[in-house]
């Protein structure tokens, strides 16, 4: 599986090729799909650009995407959409339009609540686990452990010469939990820990979320570019893995 995610926490600030409006961001995953992603990962946001869990700000982004594609489409829940809480579930618990999974990170304040109001409304949680955080040890101990839909192991260290290695060690604390993974890094690390994923026949992910640029260095165009030189240069791998 390749995922694409659409925009992230970036804003017009990162030019325009960062789509934010449900319009843009349906072209957006329209052409990703083309060009080979198997499923989708966006950031919902408001008119100022700001990322929300709003029903007003997620049904309009939902909606536009599904009229152009036909794979599943998953949200972010991050703690910075809504710092407390009780007021992530309370959105969750008020959308009227449901995503096919939502990401839940697992070491911010409040993500079992959030996950346990996801799994109550039949959507799919996606558990974040992030690199230098205590979310895999706090994901051992739930009991919602064992309901998720997959595991984002999400390797935040930026450098291409020690990502794989970080990448391996979040791995191995995660060997147990029995669930699917999909592995994926960011910035300078985001090509060497897909190109992991890829050997070790891991889902992965790609996308102007995850980084601006192309293998070689060179500014990405757009999603569909970088998720076209994923499955280009990694596809045969990831087949034959």
């Amino acid at each position: 599986m390749v995922q694409v995610c659409l925009n992230g926490e970036r804003d017009a600030t990162d030019g325009a090729r960062i789509p934010l409006t449900p319009d843009a961001l349906a072209t957006a995953a329209a052409e990703a799909v083309a060009a080979g992603a198997t499923d989708i990962h966006v950031h919902p946001k408001t008119p100022c650009g700001r990322d929300s869990l709003s029903p007003r700000v997620v049904t309009p982004v939902l909606e536009a995407i599904r009229a152009r594609v036909t794979v599943p489409v998953g949200v972010t829940t991050g703690a910075w959409t809504e710092p407390d809480a009780s007021a992530r579930v309370a959105r969750v618990r008020s959308w009227t339009t449901l995503p096919d999974h939502a990401s839940v990170n697992w070491h911010e304040p409040g993500a079992e609540e959030v996950a346990a109001a996801l799994l109550e409304r039949g959507v799919g949680v996606e558990a974040g686990i992030w690199s230098s955080t205590d979310g895999a040890a706090r994901f051992a101990r739930s009991p919602l452990a064992g309901q998720v839909l997959r595991v984002l192991a999400e390797v935040t260290d930026p450098d291409p010469d020690t990502a794989p290695d970080t990448a391996r060690a979040l791995l191995a604390s995660l060997a147990r939990h029995g669930r699917p993974v999909l592995l994926h890094g960011q910035d300078g690390g985001a090509w060497p820990v897909l190109g992991l994923a890829a050997r070790l026949g891991l889902a992965t992910r790609i996308g102007l979320e995850d980084t601006l640029f192309l293998p070689d260095g060179g500014q990405a165009a757009s999603n569909a570019q970088l998720v076209a030189e994923a499955v280009s240069q990694y596809g045969c791998a990831q087949r034959s893995s």
